[in-house]
Order: C-alpha cells, then sequence, then structure tokens
C-alpha cells in the first residue's frame, strides 16, 4: 500500500492506494532539489549577479520614484526574504529614494492588512508605503496603447509614472501563460480590467499553445511581454520553491531575459511524463492557492493532462475561501451544464470578454472531458455542486465515488502539487 501526502491548506492529506493500482506519481523534481545556499543567501547571490542588467543599486542612482510591483496574497512568494534584500540593494544605490510597493492584485480581490503582514512581517508594513492594485479604478489607469493582440493596454499610473520600475514574484509552472513571475507582474497584475479581459479572451485561452510549459507561440506570453516593456519594467527578482515553500533557486536582472533563464531551470525540474489512469488525485499545492475553486482549476489542468477520456480527476482543496468569484460562480449556477458554459463563452469577442470567463472556459472544458471531485471539510459543499463538480469530505470518500463511476480495480495516477507540475 503506497501512502502519499497530498497538499491540503496548510497541513496534508494522506491517500492510500494499492500498489497494484497506482499508475505512478508525477512530482516535480524541485520538491527534492538541494539549494546551493540558505534563502537569503540565494537572494543576495541573484541581486548581486542580475542576468542581462545592471545591479539593482545602480539602476536606483538619481531615481527618485521607485515602484516595487510584489504579489498578492493567492501568491506563496516568500517577500519576507526578498522585500528587504530588495530595499537594501535600492537604498545602497540611493539612500534618499521615494519607494513604494505596489500589490499585484490582478482581478482578485484586494489584499487585507493581515495578509500582507503575513506576506511582508509587520516591520515592512509599518515602515513602508503600501498601495493595492484595484483594476477596476479608472482614475488610478493611463491609457499606453495597444496589445499585440490588438485589445487596449491601460497601465497603473503609479507604475508608468515611476522613474525605476521593479517587481518581484516567483515562477513556476502557469495553466495558461507558460510560467508565472516576470512579466505577469505587469499584465495582469497591474493593469485595467479592460486589459486583463482582451488578453484572457476565449480565443486565446483555447489556443493549442497557451499551455503550462510553453512561452514561444503562446498569445497571452505575448501581449504580456508587450506590456512589461510599455510599462518599462526594468529589473525583476524571480525566484523558485519547493514544497515548503522556501526558495531554492533565484533570479534577477533584465524582465526578459533573467525570466527566460529561470524558467528554463523551472521546466527542467517540473517536466513530468503522463501516466494516463481512469483516475487521478492532485491537489493545488496547499495553502495560499487552494482558497478557492477558482484558482483550483489550475491544479484540475494539470490532472486533465494524465486522466483518461471519462476518468474522474480528484482534487484536494481546502477552497475556506469559498468559489472565488461570484462571476466565476454564476458561469455555472446559473447554466444548465458545462456545456452551455463553453458554447457561450466561445461566442464571446475579444472586445466584450467578461470577468472570470477564462478560468470558467477552462473548468468547463476540464468538466466535459472528466467527472471532477473537490475534496473540503472547509467550504460549503453546495457551491462546489452548483458548479457541476462532486464534492467529498475526505479522500476515501472521494474515491469511493471515482471507483463508482470507472470501476473499483480503476488504475490510480497521483500528483502531488498539480500547480509545480508540466506534465507532457
Amino acid at each position: 500500500m503506497a501512502k502519499i501526502a497530498i497538499p491540503y491548506g496548510r497541513t496534508h492529506w494522506e491517500a492510500e492506494i494499492p500498489d497494484d493500482r497506482l499508475e505512478g506519481i508525477l512530482e516535480s523534481n524541485a520538491h527534492h532539489y538541494q539549494a546551493e545556499a540558505g534563502e537569503e543567501a540565494l537572494v543576495r547571490q541573484a541581486l548581486e549577479n542580475p542576468v542581462g542588467s545592471p545591479r539593482l543599486s545602480e539602476l536606483a542612482r538619481g531615481k527618485k520614484k521607485i515602484v516595487i510591483v510584489a504579489s498578492d496574497h493567492t501568491r506563496p512568494v516568500p517577500s519576507k526574504v526578498m522585500a528587504p534584500l530588495i530595499l537594501e540593494e535600492i537604498r545602497a544605490g540611493n539612500p534618499d529614494a521615494d519607494i513604494t510597493f505596489l500589490i499585484a492584485t490582478g482581478f482578485h480581490r484586494p489584499t487585507t492588512e493581515a495578509e500582507l503582514i503575513a506576506k511582508f512581517g509587520p516591520d515592512i508594513v509599518k515602515q513602508e508605503k503600501i498601495v493595492l492594485h484595484d483594476c477596476r479604478d479608472d482614475d488610478s489607469m493611463v491609457p499606453a496603447g495597444k496589445l499585440p493582440s490588438g485589445g487596449d493596454l491601460v497601465i497603473n499610473r503609479m507604475a508608468m509614472e515611476a522613474d525605476l520600475l521593479v517587481a518581484e514574484g516567483f515562477i513556476e509552472p502557469h495553466f495558461f501563460a507558460g510560467f508565472s513571475g516576470g512579466r505577469k507582474s505587469i499584465l495582469p497584475g497591474i493593469v485595467s480590467k479592460v486589459t486583463v479581459l482582451a488578453n484572457h479572451c476565449s480565443k486565446f485561452i483555447a489556443h493549442d499553445r497557451a499551455r503550462a510549459g510553453i512561452l514561444e507561440g503562446n498569445p497571452l506570453h505575448i501581449d504580456m511581454l508587450h506590456a512589461a516593456k510599455t510599462a518599462k519594467l526594468a529589473f525583476i527578482l524571480n525566484v523558485v520553491i519547493n514544497a515548503d515553500k522556501k526558495i531554492i533557486k533565484a533570479f534577477a536582472g533584465d524582465r526578459e531575459q533573467a525570466h527566460r533563464e529561470g524558467c528554463r531551470f523551472v521546466s527542467e525540474l517540473a517536466t513530468v511524463k503522463a501516466k494516463p489512469a481512469d483516475i487521478v488525485i492532485t491537489s493545488n499545492g496547499g495553502y495560499p492557492l487552494d482558497q478557492n475553486v477558482y484558482q483550483a482549476v489550475k491544479g484540475m489542468s494539470a490532472a486533465e493532462a494524465t486522466c483518461k477520456p471519462g476518468g474522474v480527476i480528484i482534487i484536494c482543496s481546502a477552497c475556506n475561501d469559498g468559489h472565488g468569484g461570484e462571476a466565476f460562480y454564476r458561469w455555472f449556477a446559473d447554466a444548465s451544464g458545462p456545456q452551455e458554459v463553453m458554447d457561450k463563452i466561445m461566442k464571446i469577442d475579444m472586445d466584450a470578454t467578461i470577468a472570470d470567463q477564462w478560468e470558467a472556459q477552462i473548468a468547463a472544458r476540464i468538466q466535459l472531458k472528466h467527472q471532477v471531485i473537490v475534496v473540503t471539510d472547509q467550504c460549503d459543499h453546495s457551491i462546489i455542486e452548483n458548479m457541476y463538480f462532486k464534492a467529498a469530505k475526505n479522500l476515501p470518500e472521494a474515491l469511493q465515488m471515482a471507483e463508482s463511476i470507472v470501476g473499483r480495480q480503476s488504475k490510480i495516477t497521483v500528483i502531488p502539487d498539480g500547480v509545480s507540475v508540466i506534465v507532457s
């Protein structure tokens, strides 16, 4: 009997799978990677040896307004380690710089003060200027031309008026942008809702290059790079983390060169060969990415890549924050099923994209091929069931449900952390 830990919230559940039914365990090697130094030392090394760029301390000289774009509460970016070192580097070159952290909330809800303290620690929250981006606040935006796709590019005014724009983040596989990090700090991080909607249109989400691990020819990535260039994103600090959310590698420097180097590193660690099975068990990597159903679609998409047609996906996701977006929820709650959701979304033009339709589109795509069971004891099951998923309160119950659909002897593949792998 194989016993496999599945991340769940701030803890984990254990999947017990008979050896003769276990088809495979798909894990990123990032979870077993031995870092060459401690977290702080890795970040310092990256800042001292930037890729394709002068050091940040040099870039900061003579600059008055410096804006640091930082990820929001939905991302496990270890800002407690990174932010103090970014500040130290900037102030080494410019002790009098006017520095503001701009939280890249993208299309998410605002980050709370408690979440900011958890992210940065109390000292930075108390001592530094922090502003929350609001994609719906037109007064805080400025038009910046067009995206390569034709959509309107509208960017946060504070970022556009900065003398130096910096971004921190982390790199992991992303289910439609290829990888997180780098240019994503700008789009969708700090752009207007109209820009997010244009970039996340149904045509792009359905594109065969809009998949985890793919940058070349990915239409979303092309738009994102253009937005970062237009915003004059001058320097990034991106890290790679393991299952314990600890830094194992850091990349700093040019917005494109440093990011590509980081993506190559992640790709080498995260790419795993599919092990097709009728049942696939996965997770959204635990807290903070498994706070809602919206984010859980990411983990589902990894399972989709190795689940046989008509098979069952079981995803462990606390979803303690509920569905994660009323618009996302209503796509399903107001529909007769996933086919109606998909049919409606595919008829929507780029310039008419509706909030959160991209997540609904991917969820519906998965549901049309597989039954999905969400395992949670922290979310009202009626919310999940109203979205045409099944719900279970624990893994044994979910396995029983899955076996009733595909049979008691069905093979099982386990992806302990669905957001950390590229299934090829």
